[in-house]
């Protein structure tokens, strides 16, 4: 029998007090793919930097090409033959595509870099992975999935020989999923033993020869992929039995484009006997204990401590406003640059949360509008997480809650569509197509060339995130990590940048009330583990993005409008169905229209009341009711096409001075 070219055996790590592996065991032959599935939590990102040398484990050994090792550095990892390609890229945008394969690992003649030579070795290693770029061209000019061939050409030239690929088509678009797709079975043929982690149970059916599946830190399932069904991985991952929403037991693939299907969906979140929701180990790093300060996760660098003054601005200026316009939803346009911009936001009135519209009061007005729900304070108004809302095929048409017409900008339009009260309308498209712009053009992170926007009956212009915030306008952004979160700050500060002043008393934060809210909302969120003082980027990805989504729902900062961009993008089975469950309970409770991207045709079916095909930057088709299906979406983006937006002539912003 041929030796595993990975073999792990009882690894156990933990922080804090918290278990992140319980004795996991995994084995990977030579030319074999073994798929690492689990919740977010359940310990996967734990057992892949251990494997990487990044954390040291307590117990257990890792054999790799025939040695064993009870722990192993980084340098001692890649030297082992071990290559880790993680869903944010390691790659450096401003270098060549060759400099960026033997980056630490130059060839030298006569004591210069042999560019030559490394550009020749590089093109062969670029052909075996079949990708589609010169060894001179700038990496930060690619496509990410060219990119991505790069990283895997660059773990080649170190002579790998486990490969681990970790949510590899998070980013990419359909083509791209699948142009991975053949270069993974490719190098499977050549003998690679490749680990590959990921939620999505068509990409486990395409290419898995066996499955592990971790939970709470332990082996929950492992099995040859051979007579395995959606339904018995859903279980595993979850705990339980759960409604077949991934597709009849033993069925094919329900796609054989783009993302593909998430692993199932679950009713809650796995809870204990008393209801109360587990610890959530693995992938919790630099846990400490709750009397602990904001923490940072291992790992974090010279990025993350460059993050902190620009945090720390953000949170006083939430608190003063001293910036101006506090918070703006998104960190890279968190605090904005004039005060008196946002006392008079171009014209547009303060959007009072009782329904009504008021003068302009200042910032206080425009940022720090509470919500009034009957009187009841913020921590009563949070949205409850009951099952999905059904979806409204024969219901009463509602009044619009926003409407836009011939909206046009850089890469997209001119589109036009309403969203009405309690509606939830996905766009879905292609990577490419336009929908993320559309989203940020209505949130003002980009400039619109032409048309009208209208939140219920008032038309607004927008051209910052704090004239969208003060129309009622929020955003929870694709990309997580670089625009909606700040990881060296708490949960709870995260959770609550837009609510602090507000809830502030005399420019002095209400340490309690803040506490309070934030105990509801992390409660209504299923937010694990549920520790204010724990630093944002301590958690695993599905409980940041709850962090970013939490921020528009805990009942002190009115929403109208939510703009949500891939909302369960590398999120766990129980994690996207609790985001989905909060977003119908947005729409239904708050009466609040709910606008989001996604390209999972999954995520659509599941989540719109109605859905905007989106191709070229144009919507082209729209699909409701029994029509909005799977198929139908699929058929219909790719009946579309991709081609670019023609050229738009500039029409004046209907409002602008």
């Amino acid at each position: 029998m041929t030796e595993p070219s990975l073999r792990i055996r009882g690894l156990s790590k933990s922080f804090g007090g918290v278990r992140a592996l319980g004795g996991v065991d995994l084995t990977v032959p030579m030319g074999q793919v073994h798929a690492l599935l689990g919740h977010n939590g359940a310990g996967k990102s734990t057992l892949i930097k251990c494997l990487g040398g990044a954390f040291p484990p307590d117990a257990g050994t890792i054999g790799v090409g025939g040695r064993t090792y009870t722990r192993l550095s980084p340098r001692e990892s890649i030297a082992a033959g071990v290559a880790i390609i993680f869903q944010t890229l390691s790659v450096v945008d401003a270098l060549t595509v060759a400099e960026n394969i033997f980056l630490g690992q130059e060839w030298t003649r006569f004591g210069r870099i042999d560019r030559k030579a490394q550009e020749e070795v590089a093109a062969g290693l670029l052909e075996r992975v079949a990708a589609r770029c010169s060894p001179r061209d700038r990496v930060g000019d690619l496509p990410m999935g060219q990119r991505q061939l790069v990283e895997i050409a660059k773990a080649l030239s170190r002579s790998a020989s486990v490969l681990v690929l970790d949510e590899p088509t998070a980013a990419l678009s359909g083509a791209e999923s699948d142009a991975l797709a053949e270069r993974v079975e490719d190098l499977r043929a050549q003998g690679l033993a490749i680990v590959y982690v990921t939620h999505l149970l068509s990409e486990v059916e395409r290419l898995a020869d066996a499955v592990t599946v971790l939970r709470d830190g332990r082996v929950a399932h492992h099995a040859p992929m051979t007579g395995q069904t959606r339904r018995e991985l859903v279980r595993a991952i979850v705990g339980r039995a759960v409604g077949d929403e991934a597709g009849a037991e033993g069925s094919a693939p329900a796609r054989e484009h783009g993302r593909g299907v998430h692993a199932g969906s679950a009713d809650a979140t796995p809870r204990a006997p008393d209801g109360t929701a587990p610890n959530e180990p693995g992938e919790v790093a630099g846990v400490g204990t709750p009397s602990d300060g904001p923490t940072e996760a291992p790992g974090d660098g010279p990025a993350v401590e460059q993050a902190k003054p620009d945090a720390d601005r953000a949170l006083n200026a939430a608190v003063s406003g001293a910036d101006g316009e506090g918070v703006a939803g998104t960190v890279e346009a968190i605090v904005d640059d004039a005060a008196g911009e946002a006392a008079e936001p171009d014209g547009l009135g303060a959007r009072d949360r009782t329904g009504g519209d008021t003068e302009d009061e200042g910032p206080a007005a425009t940022v720090g509008a509470t919500a009034t729900d009957g009187g009841r304070p913020p921590a009563e108004q949070v949205v409850s997480v009951a099952a999905r809302t059904p979806r409204r095929p024969d219901a009463p048409p509602a009044p619009p809650r926003l409407t836009v017409d011939g909206l046009c900008g850089p890469g997209f339009g001119p589109v036009s569509f309403a969203v009405a009260e309690g509606e939830r309308v996905g766009l879905y498209g292609l990577m490419g197509s336009g929908r993320t712009r559309l989203l940020e053009t209505l949130f003002g992170g980009r400039r619109a060339t032409g048309g009208a926007v209208r939140v219920g009956e008032r038309a607004v212009v927008i051209t910052r995130p704090a004239q969208a915030l003060a129309a009622g306008i929020a955003l929870v952004p694709g990309d997580r990590r670089r625009q909606g979160l700040f990881p060296t700050l708490s949960a709870q500060d995260n959770a609550l940048l837009p609510a602090v002043r507000p809830l502030a008393r005399n420019g002095v934060r209400a340490l309690g009330a803040e506490r309070r809210v934030f105990e509801a909302v992390a409660d209504a969120m299923g937010l694990r583990p549920a520790r204010p003082k724990l630093a944002a980027g301590a958690f695993s990805g599905g409980n940041q993005q709850k962090l970013v989504l939490a921020r528009w729902i805990n009942g002190v900062h009115g929403v109208d409008v939510l703009l949500l961009d891939e909302p369960s993008q590398g999120v766990d089975v129980g994690a996207r169905q609790e985001i989905h469950q909060v977003v119908s309970s947005l729409a239904a409770e708050r009466k609040a229209a709910v606008l989001f991207a996604s390209s999972d045709p999954e995520e659509i079916v599941a989540l719109a009341d109605r859905c905007l095909v989106v191709a070229g930057g144009r919507i082209v088709g729209e699909l409701s009711g029994a029509r909005l299906t799977e198929q139908a979406l699929l058929s219909a983006v790719h009946q579309a096409g991709t081609d670019p937006v023609p050229p738009v002539s500039p029409s004046p912003v209907q409002g602008a001075a």
